[in-house]
């Protein structure tokens, strides 16, 4: 039996045509199919899923219909603006929909009713009427009824992307000649060749269903031709690089969904069959997940990468198809390679389980694990330096860091005796607080800091670039009794493998050594974000751009941001030479990459051609800074440095912005609007002054006298990272 093909012509005018014409095509091969041999390798990682050029999306019957039986027009019309996008990429795409039944079913069902006549109605009266029965209807005719305007319905859709379509429809008959295989395969060539879209589905018009009419009796239920192994037979026969399964589950899970410990599985391999419990099959359709398990096991052998994933949920509708592409974590991918290590969310777990004990330590005993990792961060520098040389040398040879952020990744041995004392100082500190409570102290010049170390579950701390991060937030976790889980960036991998060891070396002494994971597998920042039943705070630690793309990225997970650290030193007219030039050198050149490094020197008007002004200038130059000047600052030059394109750059290297004040007010008033509320800092012999800037500026840290680099845990003498408030002197 030949199917059938129906082509629409491309034309330009806003007013578009069909030509519909029969076209002898062969289906292909036997509905019990062994897989042919593999056209190639399937994709390992999702990531991979970016290359795939050809793609076959297999739209389940709980994807194309809703209830009553009727169409899903408003998921339709977002599956068909994501393949045409996809096709206007320049990938190949083909779709094998259900729907043919569901369409004629409500159609049907419609004409019956408008068959009634209008006197009847009026006698039955209205009550009745809404009681009056539908005969059962055959689902042969149903779909007689239904393909024609589910066709036109895509063909509709498609038009308003210039995008053609083409219709096919086969049967189980023709799956049993090679000559018919052989003649589909070249239609579906030639349309692809064409840039058009194959629709494809089976010929239920003359097709009896699998099961017994009887289900067709009821309202919400429909019976539809099982489409899983047609998509998955097209998806190899066609050498498609992935097939995309969309159905009304997230994907497959190891137990019916639903039940209280089923759990999502993100990739499936061959041979984990037997650690899924499948439950029934949906009441739309007749396959089941474990029809479509085979299916896409089937596939896979042949060479075809394939994902299962949820084609009705009203948030994720509009973009599922073009996330799987991109490679994000949607629904379940099949692998044929399994990694060697655990997956994040295995990961997840163990982390969880294993911070649970670290919760339950003694204070002293999360206190001897921070200082054993201090003592390692010494005993092991000369290997922490190696693998850091080995990430430095990548990094620079591939040309793709900034300056900035190679400073960044780079270690010491001074750093990493610095990183040493700072998790002592932690260690002491976290004890005294029981690790758990708010804590406030006072020390000299009258100093007041606030720490918090509140145990909250598991947190995923993303960072960038600074591999001595691991450590610090690491020890932080370990004195607040929270399992963790650290995502760093790739540049830095061989040193935070070194220091994740070693972590892990530290919390073995007192069993916990999971607690602390280390993501080193291909998953993408934005998927973590989606691990909102497993993560309970996300702490980037980077750019503030780092900031707002896990902000947007968070699905349902807090996110514990920060600000950039635009920090601002004020020369006063009142201010030592001396102390001026001394303070603005630490601030910036000290280390330019840190976030309490100082990005705009602010100097009074009054200083403007004096011996204070030129010796910092100097000073500035000898230190090879970048300067760049604040609007008001070039007008006071015949000759000025480039002019700073914004007030609210935060530079993280040698560079920083120079502008023109009138007053301490005037200073106070630009911090307020240009700065980030981090750290800003007068100098001034000025006492008056000096306090009237201290009390006005609202930022964490304001400083008089002294550089804005002094705001750091460790040189406040709580370890690492602390949450401060405003310091008078």
């Amino acid at each position: 039996m030949f199917a059938r093909l129906a082509l629409c012509s491309r034309l330009p005018s806003r007013t578009r045509q069909s030509n519909v014409c029969s076209v002898s095509i062969r289906a292909f091969s036997q509905a019990k199919f062994s897989p042919p041999r593999p056209h190639g390798k399937s994709f390992a990682h999702r990531s991979e899923l970016k290359q795939a050029k050809r793609i076959v999306v297999k739209l389940g019957s709980a994807v194309v219909t809703r209830d009553e039986c009727g169409l899903a027009l408003g998921r339709l019309a977002s599956i068909v603006e994501q393949v045409a996008m996809l096709q206007n990429q320049g990938r190949e795409m083909m779709i094998v929909t259900s729907g043919a039944v569901a369409f004629g079913k409500q159609r049907l069902r419609h004409e019956i009713l408008l068959s009634q006549s209008v006197r009847q109605a009026l006698h039955s009266g209205q009550n009745q009427l809404k009681e009056m029965s539908v005969p059962v209807l055959e689902a042969r005719a149903c779909a007689a009824a239904g393909q024609s305007g589910l066709m036109a319905l895509y063909e509709a859709m498609f038009t308003q992307y210039s995008t053609c379509t083409a219709q096919i429809l086969v049967t189980n008959l023709d799956f049993h000649d090679e000559q018919k295989r052989r003649n589909l395969n070249s239609t579906l060539h030639e349309l692809l060749r064409m840039n058009i879209v194959p629709i494809i589905n089976t010929n239920d018009a003359v097709v009896p269903p699998p099961v017994p009419n009887s289900d067709l009796q009821g309202v919400n239920v429909i019976s539809i031709k099982d489409n899983d192994s047609l998509a998955a037979r097209l998806a190899v026969e066609m050498k498609a690089d992935l097939l995309i399964a969309l159905s009304d589950v997230e994907g497959l899970y190891d137990s019916p969904p639903g039940t209280d410990d089923a759990k999502l599985i993100d990739i499936f391999y061959p041979g984990d069959q037997q650690s899924i419990t499948y439950g029934t099959k949906s009441r739309v359709g007749i396959g089941g997940m474990e029809a479509k398990v085979k299916a896409a096991l089937w596939a896979l052998q042949g060479g075809t990468s394939v994902v299962i994933a949820n084609g009705t949920h009203p948030k994720v509708t509009g973009h599922v198809i073009t996330d799987i592409v991109e490679g994000k974590k949607v629904g379940t991918f099949f692998s044929e390679v399994k990694p060697a290590g655990p997956t994040v969310e295995q990961q997840t777990e163990m982390a969880r389980h294993a911070g649970r004990t670290l919760a339950s330590l003694l204070p002293e005993q999360r206190e001897e694990i921070i200082c054993y990792l201090a003592d390692l961060l010494t005993e092991k520098k000369d290997e922490i330096l190696s693998a850091n040389r080995n990430d430095m040398e990548m990094a620079t040879a591939s040309g793709r860091f900034s300056q900035a952020l190679i400073n960044r990744l780079s270690l010491s041995t001074a750093k990493l005796n610095s990183l040493a004392i700072g998790l002592r100082q932690l260690a002491v500190s976290s004890r005294a607080s029981v690790g758990r409570v708010l804590r406030r102290t006072r020390v000299a010049n009258n100093l007041e800091l606030e720490q918090i170390t509140v145990p909250i579950g598991v947190l995923l701390v993303i960072f960038e670039s600074r591999p001595d991060c691991l450590p610090q937030v690491s020890a932080l976790a370990i004195a607040s009794g929270n399992a963790l889980l650290l995502k760093g960036g790739k540049e830095a991998s061989n040193t935070n493998k070194i220091l994740h060891q070693l972590t892990q070396e530290a919390l073995s002494i007192h069993g916990v050594s999971d607690a602390i994971q280390l993501v080193s597998t291909r998953e993408e920042v934005e998927d973590l974000c989606r691990l909102d039943k497993m993560i309970d705070l996300i702490i980037p630690r980077g750019s503030s751009q780092l900031v707002r793309d896990i902000q947007r990225a968070a699905k349902g997970i807090p996110v514990l941001g920060h600000s950039e650290g635009v920090c601002h030193v004020y020369i006063d007219s009142d201010a030592s030479i001396d102390k001026a030039i001394d303070v603005v050198r630490d601030s910036k050149c000290d280390y330019p990459a840190a976030c309490n490094a100082m990005e705009t020197l602010l100097i009074h008007r009054d200083l403007l051609r004096t011996p204070i002004f030129d010796q910092i200038i100097d000073m500035l130059r000898n230190e090879q800074v970048k300067i760049h000047a604040g609007p008001r600052f070039a007008s006071y030059l015949t000759f000025s440095p480039s002019e700073v394109k914004s007030l609210r750059t935060e530079y993280g290297d040698l560079e920083c912005c120079i502008e023109v004040v009138d007053s301490m007010q005037e200073a106070v008033d630009h911090i307020h609007k240009y700065g980030s509320s981090h750290t800003d800092v007068i100098v001034t012999e000025n006492e008056e002054t000096a306090e009237q800037f201290l009390q006005q500026v609202d930022s964490a840290c304001v400083f008089w006298n002294s550089s804005s680099r002094f705001a750091d845990g460790y040189r406040f003498g709580l370890g690492m990272y602390t949450i401060q408030h405003r310091i008078p002197f």
